[in-house]
């Protein structure tokens, strides 16, 4: 496997930087503008890195996600080398995706499951692996310009870090499918209609409005909050660890299918790919 697994990140490369304030909220920020903050293997492992130093962290009671930038991710990094993950065979490359998808979903989780709570700050493009990761917040808020997507089915390969299933438990199966399935984008009125969203403001106001719901968490009793964050989540996301290991799996296949690289290609290209199927 062609990424990094040691904790240690020097500090011109964070994608991700941390700030802690003296009001028990710290600031979580992707950080690489120039790229739409693009995900890559790397960001999910600083992600799991700074979770690490959030969990432990007493001074803060309140994690705020946001972007710098027009975006706050416009989704995995199309620029990654395809064969970033390789294998001897096509079984020993979908069981190196099975494991390199699952070293993933355990950073996720480590994020997703932070004691304190996240309060995630959403504008411009929020796509794929970005819509994924503001679906681990447990309080959403976006500008009037956000985007919403899960584009994944455009570019022939399953949803892979969970983002259809935490959606299917925010909204319901029938709309995660058509979502999930039709790669649609939708906007910041949508996404509130849908209940993704639990405030849209302006622009120019988004961090100001997540900053003040954070606060507003910050002031209550920080063991009272958290453990009303486990028990929801617990109720919540029940059986979410097994299927996130079934879609590991059934999402490695589509990598070494031929679908994949020419859905990559065209997308890059601005093109409508033609899917073969195999």
């Amino acid at each position: 496997m062609a990424f990094r697994t040691s904790p240690v990140v020097h500090e011109d490369e964070w994608l991700l930087k941390l700030d802690v304030g003296d009001n028990g909220v710290a600031h979580l920020t992707l950080n690489h503008p120039e790229k739409l903050n693009a995900w890559s293997w790397e960001a999910s492992r600083q992600l799991g890195v700074r979770a690490d130093q959030i969990r432990f962290d007493d001074r803060i009671r309140v994690v705020v996600l946001r972007a710098e930038g027009r975006a706050f991710c416009a989704g995995i990094d199309l620029g990654m080398p395809e064969d970033r993950v390789t294998g001897r065979s096509p079984a020993e490359k979908v069981r190196n995706y099975y494991e390199g998808i699952r070293w993933v979903h355990e950073r996720f989780r480590v994020f997703h499951e932070l004691p304190q709570p996240i309060v995630v700050a959403v504008q411009g493009y929020c796509l794929g692996f970005g819509f994924e990761l503001a679906l681990m917040g447990d309080i959403r808020v976006c500008s009037d310009d956000a985007k919403f997507a899960l584009p994944e089915a455009t570019i022939g390969v399953g949803v892979d870090a969970g983002g259809d299933l935490r959606l299917a438990q925010e909204i319901g199966v029938g709309y995660a499918k058509l979502l999930a399935m039709t790669g649609r984008r939708i906007d910041a009125t949508e996404a509130f209609r849908l209940g993704i969203i639990q405030q849209v403001t302006t622009r120019d106001d988004l961090d100001h409005v997540a900053l003040g719901i954070a606060e507003e968490i910050a002031a209550n009793a920080p063991l009272a909050v958290q453990s009303i964050k486990r028990s929801i989540d617990g109720f919540a996301y029940r059986g979410l660890m097994e299927a996130l290991k079934f879609e590991a799996l059934s999402s490695s296949v589509e990598f070494v299918s031929e679908d994949m690289p020419a859905g990559y290609a065209a997308k890059a290209a601005r093109e409508q790919a033609q899917f073969k199927g195999y």
